[in-house]
């Protein structure tokens, strides 16, 4: 790897620790080797997340687009004089990752741009784009010489995305429809969220979550334990969520403590030396 490449690399794993003190965590539990790669993806997905959610002053839509077509050719060319495009397409050029997830990610993304409301085949097919396809790319990177037992994992995979941003609906409601006027959930108001109409979402998470965990614990001991604390820590997430009323939603953000993330983490690195998932 060429010192440009390796920087490049090193400009995404910052990225993920500045944004994110729990996936890159879990990121650090992995083998070295798969490590530069999930970080080159989480910088790829937060760089166009800002782009749909921060940059309120200017025109989303040209950047969005600009920021499309530079993957695109970063991608074709190998090569991009933005670090982070660059650390993505070495990794989708290393590890053979589709096209089709791209091209879906950056859809969900346009998605955020234009829509505030969704229909059950919206919302599907936008949770598809903003975080099946990136567990894909990660499960991708895992197991890039192994197609049998990527396709084996890939419906687990899919639950464990649908899980976490059904979780992140709800988790982020008040910022979501305060600041964003977004409603994710189909044929719910926000202004009329009831405990009917909450219950029902999170009874439809844990059987997401249910399905999911299997799949993790197929994971060679290698990666298991990283996704097991990502799945873990929404679990969590979704256990405190679920003993808040539907108004609580609408009045903060819920978190896990970085106490309780250490707890995880040692809770989980345990299970997974002694096979007890």
């Amino acid at each position: 790897m060429d010192l440009y490449t390796r920087n490049a690399l090193h400009c995404a794993e910052v990225t993920t620790r500045n944004y994110s003190t729990s996936f890159s965590m879990g990121v650090r539990t992995l083998d070295k080797k798969y490590r530069p790669a999930i970080y080159a993806i989480y910088g790829f997905v937060r760089f166009a997340d800002e782009i749909v959610d921060t940059f309120h002053d200017k025109d989303k839509d040209t950047l969005l687009a600009e920021f499309r077509q530079q993957t695109y050719h970063a991608i074709q060319l190998g090569v991009s004089t933005n670090p982070i495009l660059h650390g993505f397409q070495w990794a989708v050029n290393t590890y053979g990752i589709d096209m089709e997830l791209i091209d879906s990610f950056l859809h969900s993304m346009e998605m955020d741009l234009n829509k505030k409301t969704f229909s059950l085949e919206e919302y599907q097919k936008y949770i598809y784009g903003s975080a099946e396809v990136v567990g894909l790319m990660c499960l991708r990177v895992f197991y890039a010489d192994r197609e049998e037992k990527y396709s084996q994992l890939l419906p687990a995979a899919r639950k464990l995305g649908e899980a976490f941003q059904k979780v992140n609906f709800l988790r982020d409601m008040q910022a979501d429809i305060i600041d964003r006027g977004r409603v994710y959930f189909p044929e719910v108001r926000y202004e009329h969220f009831s405990h009917e109409e909450k219950r029902k979402i999170e009874k439809e998470i844990w059987a997401d979550f249910q399905d999911a965990f299997p799949g993790v614990k197929s994971l060679d001991k290698q990666v298991r334990l990283g996704v097991y604390l990502a799945y873990r820590y929404y679990l969590e997430l979704l256990k405190r969520i679920h003993q808040a009323g539907p108004e609580q939603l609408m009045e903060k953000r819920f978190r896990i403590s970085n106490a309780q993330k250490l707890i995880l983490l040692v809770k989980g690195y345990l299970r997974n030396k002694l096979d007890w998932m």
